[in-house]
């Protein structure tokens, strides 16, 4: 075992490797982040972008026009003198759940908007965009309200880019002849995984969470930094791989009752999960269904689609249990953040690019990882007012956090402090996990 010594708890600095959001400034970001979008739906036809597959996911053409909406609605209405609404039935079609916004389509029916087509879509999003060069031009102050909504829709924009590609793949798995989003490139599997090996912590008094300031977003719910108390643990240096839970299934990990939360059981004997979500049997040969198609396993691969309740049992059989999003947090503030991210083009998990060096591998990218904790406000945590108070806060119930990024979120929006968030039955999103264990308790 790896011993790490904890950071100093007093250093409120950001994470070391954090990359700074400002090297650019906000309108060339916005429009490079505007254009990222509409490079990840260019391989799809209109077809697969009017389609929804099941009650989480929306369909293609709903994230082009939502992210629209949110810069018109929260910016562009209240900022830019005379601005002229699209088309004010887009309100209903395209808000998501700002109630103090209005009413909208309900989430699991937005594959039934055939209309508005396509090409209105695409016209919505230049109207818009004419609208944000407008208020640019207007001489907008760096460190107005008004830039930092923009800053917030910009990191809005790149969550749906996560999305559209979450998405895509879940529509494409429940299609029977499983079609690719792009081709896959010619490669070999990879051997089975290095044997998994653990890194000590000391424990202490840690800094959590991070302060949006002037030069380094945050959202809301990362907020305030403060302190925790964190016992001496162990974490694993890598996530969980695709040949261990292979063994997992092997040993009957679904069929007892005694690894399992009381809801998960029910949960995996309704559904009748057997295995992570797009995997497929065939003969005695198991495949997993990616952004390229129906592919055969990668053993050393971090396993995905996972939902909290199989990470939670999983952790159980292997004699361990999941971090708690504090225990990540410490071990990740240490690390720079590298990783097979958006940025990288793998859009799916890789194994560890490196040998183990004595530290936590993997951290960043790959899959987002599931804590043992439950999503719940920080200590003196603050609603933001109005609608935008809506982002964050009205989740904070049975939900749980993962942490890390994975290989569709982009480098520039993922940090130590990030908190992602999902209820326990959820497996569409690329969500794995990474164990941990109690030390001298």
């Amino acid at each position: 075992m790896a011993t790490r010594p904890m950071a100093r708890p007093d250093v409120a600095s950001p994470p070391h490797g954090d990359p700074p959001l400002e090297t650019e400034p906000l309108r060339a970001r916005l429009a490079a982040t505007r254009a990222r979008t509409l490079a990840l739906a260019a391989p799809l036809g209109p077809e697969d972008m009017a389609a929804q597959a099941i009650e989480e996911a929306s369909p293609t053409k709903w994230h082009l026009a939502h992210t629209s909406w949110f810069f018109e609605t929260f910016v562009l209405a209240r900022f830019l003198p005379g601005y002229r609404l699209f088309d004010p039935a887009f309100g209903y079609c395209f808000n998501s759940y700002y109630e103090s916004a209005g009413a909208r389509q309900p989430r699991p029916r937005r594959g039934l908007l055939s209309q508005p087509s396509l090409e209105r879509v695409m016209a919505y999003r230049r109207h818009v965009e004419e609208a944000l060069e407008q208020l640019f031009d207007s001489g907008l102050a760096p460190q107005s309200e008004a830039a930092r909504l923009l800053e917030l829709g910009l990191q809005h924009e790149q969550q749906h880019q996560e999305l559209i590609l979450s998405d895509i793949l879940a529509l494409f798995a429940a299609n029977p002849l499983r079609p690719a989003y792009r081709a896959a490139p010619p490669r070999s599997l990879c051997g089975a995984p290095e044997p998994l090996r653990w890194i000590g912590y000391a424990g202490g008094i840690m800094r959590i969470g991070s302060d949006a300031d002037d030069e380094h977003f945050a959202f809301d719910n990362e907020a305030p930094r403060h302190d925790a108390l964190i016992h001496p643990f162990e974490i694993a240096d890598r996530p969980v791989t695709n040949a261990e839970w292979l063994e997992f299934i092997e040993d009957g990990g679904y069929g007892d009752p005694a690894f399992w939360l009381f809801d998960g059981w029910a949960t995996i004997q309704r559904e009748g999960w057997e295995a992570p979500a797009y995997w497929e049997r065939r003969g005695d040969l198991w495949l997993a269904m990616t952004l390229e198609g129906l592919r055969p396993l990668e053993p050393a691969a971090p396993v995905v689609h996972v939902s909290f309740y199989e990470a939670d049992a999983f952790a159980r059989w292997a004699g361990a249990r999941l971090p708690t999003e504090f225990e990540w947090e410490t071990a990740a503030q240490q690390e720079p953040i590298v990783g097979n991210l958006l940025e990288g083009g793998a859009l799916r998990p890789l194994p560890p690019a490196e040998t183990f060096q004595g530290h936590a591998r993997q951290l960043f990218g790959d899959v987002w990882e599931w804590t043992g904790s439950a999503y719940l406000p920080y200590p003196a945590y603050r609603r933001p007012a109005g609608a935008i108070g809506e982002y964050n806060a009205k989740f904070m119930c049975d939900q749980h956090v993962l942490r890390g990024g994975c290989c569709a979120t982009p480098q520039s929006h993922i940090r130590a402090s990030y908190r992602n968030f999902l209820y326990a039955r959820q497996r569409w999103l690329f969500a794995g996990l990474r164990l941990a264990r109690d030390v001298g308790r």
